[in-house]
């Protein structure tokens, strides 16, 4: 009998084997006071899919992470919030990895769309620990002194905005369509030596199974991870408002 190589012995003993969801679960749920014995039955199946579910967000995770570069980026332009005229490559300022987030807030709105403002309220507090790792970005096509101002609205205070020049980036992206309305576009890029690469962009607009609204894989924005949480959920017809 053929033996293993010496590499796919040392894989597989350096890789332990997953203890089964459904005895992690049972052995360390935490009761509570008053829990019924359906509850508490309930509450360890739940608890096992949860075991799984982190275990395959940890899966796809690394295999994002495993992704080939992507194409080089085209020569975008914007401008800082001094009007200076800066490239791609100027925003990733210290980082090799930079993450940008186009926002729906083009001249022709009154006010920016909700739903990006609510995910960028959820950036801005962790910023300085974001910043510790990766750069941050957000690209609008509204000058940046009007993004600035509804950010101080807002009371953000750590975000970098910049003023797309030109059409090139929302062409490409195709982040407008023929009526005027814009789509936002979360996307990561990385630096090679003195060139940019695409890395990864959210595709899964449209990829929804019946009855769900727009849903990442993972969710990012901590607003529908905590309703989740909760009996009611997401609801089928609530979305952040400006005002309430």
């Amino acid at each position: 009998m053929a033996q293993p190589s010496t590499a796919s012995s040392q894989a597989s003993s350096s890789t332990p084997a997953l203890k089964d969801a459904k005895s992690l679960a049972k052995a360390n749920a935490k009761p509570y006071p008053g829990d019924s014995p359906e509850y508490r039955a309930a509450r360890e199946a739940l608890l096992a899919e949860e075991v799984e579910l982190r275990r395959h967000l940890w899966r796809v995770a690394e295999q994002r992470r495993a992704l080939p570069l992507g194409g080089e980026a085209e020569p975008y332009r914007f401008l800082d919030e001094n009007g200076k005229d800066v490239g791609l490559a100027d925003l990733f300022g210290r980082h090799d990895t930079l993450v940008t987030y186009f926002w729906m807030y083009g001249p022709q709105r009154e006010r920016p769309c909700p739903m990006c403002t609510s995910f960028l309220g959820s950036l801005d507090i962790p910023m300085r620990d974001l910043d510790q790792r990766v750069a941050v970005a957000v690209l609008g096509r509204s000058p940046v002194s009007r993004q600035l101002a509804f950010a101080r609205e807002r009371g953000w205070r750590n975000l970098r905005f910049f003023q797309l020049v030109g059409d090139q980036f929302t062409t490409t992206f195709k982040l407008i369509d023929d009526k005027g309305f814009e789509y936002p576009a979360l996307t990561v890029w990385v630096r090679r030596g003195d060139k940019v690469f695409h890395f990864w962009s959210a595709e899964s607009g449209g990829t929804e199974d019946p009855g769900q609204d727009a849903h990442g894989a993972p969710e990012i924005a901590p607003l529908w991870n905590v309703l989740d949480l909760t009996p009611g959920g997401r609801g089928t017809s609530w979305y952040p408002k400006l005002d309430y």
